[in-house]
């Protein structure tokens, strides 16, 4: 009998997966969804602690292949942050994990979005980023790219919405941008924002193969392999291992994360980013932007920024366990909160 091998709660690769895709072959969501199962199981995840959260799309279809026996929640199109932050503010022994998709977050959810990172809700929040609407037919979504051609949608005439630029507005205390054809670069920032307390936003570029993988555009896997410039060599180390670390003054920058474990970030030349300076974050993306690069890696984070919770100031307990008589307000103490409120 072969030997089955499983990790440090007993569980197997096999454990984390979900149902088989019916997604297109060989679309990125598909990959995204392999490296979620990777991280889960490597990072010994306790599936029922896990939330997955989704809106519409092909994107939000994606939970469903990944963490099977985990909780699930698929809300209406771009309302996906508003089922996060309810789930996470009365159970905070959740570990939250949402999938969005360009439209989902860039048009119908951009506000949702927006305001679930300002108040900075513990959440791995991915958008799976393909430029078009995949799922009806490949029309433009609001991240494609100006005078782009696609067959069916003709030219696009506007410009693009930056989620990464949108995030840093907001004051995303997590933001970084992937690649669904660097799985080693996406396992390695999925195991960072897990370790993040916040909102962790992740834009991954996930080329959709059926209706926007040509070479002229910027979400296509042939633009994304000749393309891609990574900002850094990214490790993570858990809190269990030592940090060794070789290097020369001014080449490794590690990053501590609330849980204690480590980024490991190896700049590849002298004027590397810095990952913790949101003004040079900013210029970063402008200047991509302005010069057509595609840039990866971890962009910006602040472990120091407080979440929504410790902002609310909840107890430590879980509100869903707390009993109906201590949960509920008596009649006497919601008449003492509204004389307060009175201004006459």
């Amino acid at each position: 009998m072969a030997t089955v091998n499983v990790n440090l709660i007993g569980l197997s690769r096999e454990d984390y997966k979900g149902r088989p895709s019916t997604l297109c072959r060989g679309c990125g969501h598909n990959s995204i969804a392999n490296q979620i199962i990777a991280v889960a199981y490597e990072m010994a995840l306790e599936p029922h602690r896990v939330i997955k959260v989704s809106g519409i799309g092909c994107s939000s279809k994606s939970p469903a292949y990944f963490l099977g026996r985990s909780h699930g929640f698929n809300s209406l199109h771009g309302r996906m942050p508003s089922i996060a932050t309810g789930a996470t503010t009365v159970n905070n022994t959740l570990i939250a994990i949402g999938v969005s998709g360009d439209g989902d977050t860039g048009s119908i959810g951009l506000g949702q979005f927006k305001h679930l990172v300002r108040r900075n809700i513990p959440l791995v929040y991915i958008v799976e980023n393909n430029g078009v609407y995949g799922l009806t037919k490949g029309q433009f979504s609001a991240t494609a790219d100006q005078g782009q051609t696609l067959k069916y949608a003709g030219v696009n005439e506007l410009p693009p919405i930056d989620i990464c630029l949108e995030a840093l507005a907001a004051e995303a205390s997590f933001v970084a941008r992937s690649f669904a054809g660097d799985p080693a670069q996406v396992r390695t920032l999925l195991k960072a924002a897990l370790s993040h307390r916040g909102t962790a936003v992740l834009d991954i570029i996930s080329p959709c193969v059926t209706f926007n993988n040509h070479e002229t555009s910027t979400k296509s896997y042939p633009y994304g392999k000749a393309h891609e410039e990574p900002l850094q060599d990214i490790a993570y180390i858990p809190y269990a291992e030592p940090i060794m670390v070789d290097y020369e003054p001014g080449e490794v920058q590690l990053v501590e994360m609330f849980d204690g474990s480590h980024i490991q970030l190896k700049k590849l030349d002298p004027e590397s980013h810095d990952p913790t300076d949101r003004m040079a974050a900013i210029q970063l993306l402008e200047e991509a932007r302005a010069n057509q690069e595609f840039i990866t890696g971890l962009i910006y984070v602040d472990e120091n920024r407080p979440t929504f919770r410790e902002v609310s100031r909840l107890i430590d307990e879980p509100l869903v366990s707390l009993p109906e008589d201590v949960l509920r307000p008596s009649p006497e103490a919601l008449e003492m909160v509204m004389n307060r409120m009175r201004c006459c």
